[in-house]
């Protein structure tokens, strides 16, 4: 039995229930590192480079975190998780695809790295290939493999079905880790005074730590908030028909479709982009955004940026005086 080191942090928001389900089912154990703090993240910006995104530097703090703790660091070379079909192209970033090798050059002491390439839009069968490959390597049998691989995505199944029903994903998360049923959808809107719609990358949106508690922040002024990772793919792809032509980059796309199906919806009254400073492909998802919510209705639309020296009270203040201009907005109409 091996130990499968995974950093919480990057793809883990939306794959994790995919590839612990996979190493458990193999008869390995995975080990999970810590949720993000000052001391993981001042570790991934003294490894990392220094043109780094946060998110790259959170992960080599997350990484370094693994070591001595695993006898593998799972670190997907991360490619192409679908075909796009007529929208063009699309692809992760650079970094995602670079990330094995700068761990690699960064750190000395990390065990080795399990970085199969995942490109599926080869074809339907590349995913089964990439978890031959991961299970061999482990010194599993074929039938061993298939057996975990049919199990993982069983789980990962009731992983989005969750997420659709409106759960976010570190909720999703606790509730497939305790195998509760998947409740019903709550179509209400609860005790909410608000509702809004928050889109961004995953590993920034949900990490509590470098969001600066935007979530909770949000909980607590009773808004209800709605992500793109709630929404289908089929939904997707109706709302980047309405688009002249889609981003290169998967993730990017994913919060743009996102925002573009929310600004048609009229319960949700503002749209939120969580952007990470020094993101190039999210520097141009912002200024798309923001043409787009004056196009569609001028719904109201904010944007903050996070780094490693943001403060949760700077962003505090944002999203309270954004929640009062919603209120101030309902009550004139």
């Amino acid at each position: 039995m091996s130990k499968i080191g995974i950093p919480r942090t990057l793809a883990y928001f939306i794959y994790f229930p995919l590839w612990k389900t996979f190493f458990e089912e193999l008869g390995h154990e995975v080990v999970l590192s810590a949720a993000t703090s000052k001391a993981i993240l001042d570790r991934g910006v003294k490894e990392a480079v220094n043109d780094a995104c946060i998110p790259i530097k959170l992960y080599h703090g997350h990484a370094a975190a693994l070591a001595g703790k695993a006898d593998y660091i799972f670190c997907p070379r991360l490619v192409s998780v679908r075909s796009h079909g007529d929208f063009g192209t699309e692809t992760f970033c650079p970094k995602f695809l670079g990330l094995p090798d700068m761990l690699r050059l960064a750190m000395d002491d990390l065990p080795e790295i399990i970085d199969v390439r995942v490109d599926l839009k080869k074809g339907k069968d590349e995913l089964w290939q990439v978890f031959l490959e991961i299970g061999s390597k482990l010194g599993n049998s074929g039938e061993e493999i298939k057996r975990a691989f049919t199990k993982a995505k069983k789980v990962q199944r009731e992983y989005q079905r969750l997420l659709y029903q409106e759960k976010l994903p570190p909720e999703a998360l606790e509730l497939i880790e305790q195998k509760i049923p998947v409740p019903k959808k709550d179509k209400s809107g609860g005790s909410y005074d608000l509702q809004v719609a928050v889109v961004g990358y995953p590993y920034v949106l949900y990490d509590a730590y470098i969001n600066a508690g935007l979530l909770a922040i949000l909980e607590k002024e009773k808004v209800k908030v709605y992500t793109q990772d709630m929404i289908s793919d089929r939904e997707m792809n109706r709302q980047a028909k309405t688009l002249p032509k889609s981003m290169f980059w998967y993730f990017s796309n994913r919060a743009v479709y996102g925002a573009l199906h929310f600004m048609q919806r009229p319960e949700i009254e503002g749209v939120i982009h969580l952007t990470a400073f020094a993101c190039g492909p999210d520097s141009m998802v912002d200024r798309l955004l923001e043409i787009e919510s004056r196009r569609r209705g001028n719904r109201p639309y904010l944007s903050i940026a996070v780094d490693e020296h943001t403060g949760e009270a700077g962003v505090r203040t944002r999203l309270e005086a954004f929640v009062d201009m919603l209120r101030y907005r309902r009550n004139r109409k």
